[in-house]
């Protein structure tokens, strides 16, 4: 007897004629995360993507890789018995023997998928349940809030057991909606909003900034574990690390200090774009929070946009900062994100930044410098480290 997973997909069922290449990228996801855990046969059929183990396999890593993709929206631990109404009535009592004396109540939920089955839905209910109340005298129905649901599921290929179901990820299939590019920092934010896109099944590629000296590479290994952590959600990231002290250096010396971060924000973002562009890439993604800092307010965010041709998706902009390090924690990603490292955001930041800076006034001071050769020297010193 080994256990089975069971993947209900989500949103991607009420897809119209479309629907085949959204199933289809999902099961390419699942595969992909379960190849690096062992051997398992991954098949789908019915809105149903199951995962059975070939020989002995680690279904606790199984199990943690499966809540983690998008698309699907709930896993349940299973057992596959052949569909016939006595095995399944022997097979739940033996798979959920321990739970089931550790429980003062129960009720059976039986779903027939297949119509072929000789009883209906309610009938394998009542069948399953009175053999389980006989098996375990100290157990009493209850419809209504039950301490244990036994869920039943006839399908094409077996009968299903199990009674614990895990929330999944939700969303949309990874790459189902095209890539894009995530300005990931060292913050707290831009982990969360990568997350957030990628849950709407677009695929990540990274851009990062550093200014060696003034930042660590310890502050770059930060970045790359971020990354890291974030392919558990959404597979292969490819992180493209730009060297940016010497623009940084070039606005210090040539640009009045209160434009130091939105001339800044507007080189990021152009490289960013470049780099987007080379990796089929079709936006950008930030994590910006209206009004949390004085780059983010209104008329910075324009004008910071305003270098740009392609949309920048920023998904945190309506939250607030408690909202954000809860999702934080959530994914996981709060601890790395607070390790105090600086970011090159952080390194060059003016006494007194604009909050309300008209466009004509930045694009004046940039006047002052080699914009495009700039640019041209901080991609021929791109790296690119591929995680996950």
């Amino acid at each position: 007897m080994h256990e089975v997973l069971l993947l209900k997909c989500g949103e991607l069922v009420l897809k119209g004629l479309n629907r085949r290449r959204f199933e289809d990228k999902l099961i390419k996801t699942v595969k992909d995360r379960f190849k690096k855990l062992g051997e398992f046969d991954i098949w789908y059929m019915q809105s149903t993507i199951y995962v059975e183990p070939i020989g002995d396999q680690d279904m606790k890593a199984a199990l943690d890789a499966a809540v983690k993709i998008f698309g699907i929206t709930s896993v349940s631990k299973a057992i596959a018995c052949p569909k016939d109404i006595a095995e399944i009535q022997k097979t739940a009592a033996e798979y959920l023997a321990d739970r089931l004396n550790r429980t003062t109540t129960f009720k059976v939920d039986a779903k027939r998928a297949d119509k072929r089955f000789p009883l209906t839905s309610p009938q394998i209910g009542v069948e399953v349940g009175g053999y389980l109340a006989e098996a375990f005298p100290h157990l009493q129905a209850k419809m209504n809030d039950p301490e244990v649901t036994v869920m039943v599921e006839i399908r094409d290929k077996a009968a299903y057991i199990s009674c614990e179901r895990f929330k999944g990820a939700g969303g949309m299939p990874v790459g189902s909606n095209g890539r894009a590019m995530l300005l990931l920092s060292g913050g707290i934010d831009s982990p969360v909003a990568g997350h957030m896109m990628a849950k709407r099944g677009l695929e990540l590629g990274a851009v990062h900034y550093y200014s060696y000296p003034y930042t660590s590479k310890e502050a770059l290994d930060k970045v790359l574990h971020l990354a890291d952590l974030l392919t558990d959600y959404c597979g292969k990231i490819t992180v493209s690390t730009v060297p940016f002290t010497e623009i940084q250096l070039e606005i210090q010396k040539n640009c009045m200090e209160d434009y130091f971060t939105i001339i800044m924000r507007r080189f990021m973002m152009r490289i960013a774009q470049r780099v987007a562009e080379m990796q089929n890439c079709g936006a950008l993604i930030t994590g910006e929070s209206l009004g949390q800092v004085a780059s983010q307010t209104m008329e910075a965010m324009t004008c910071t946009q305003a270098v740009c041709t392609m949309p920048v998706f920023r998904p945190a902009v309506g939250l607030d900062k408690e909202e954000i390090v809860e999702r934080a924690r959530a994914i996981g990603t709060f601890e790395t994100s607070s390790l105090p490292f600086e970011d090159c955001c952080t390194v060059f930041t003016p006494k007194h930044p604009q909050t309300k800076p008209k466009l004509e006034k930045v694009e004046e001071q940039e006047r002052k410098l080699d914009v495009e050769g700039l640019i041209e020297r901080a991609l021929a010193g791109v790296h690119r480290t591929t995680l996950g």
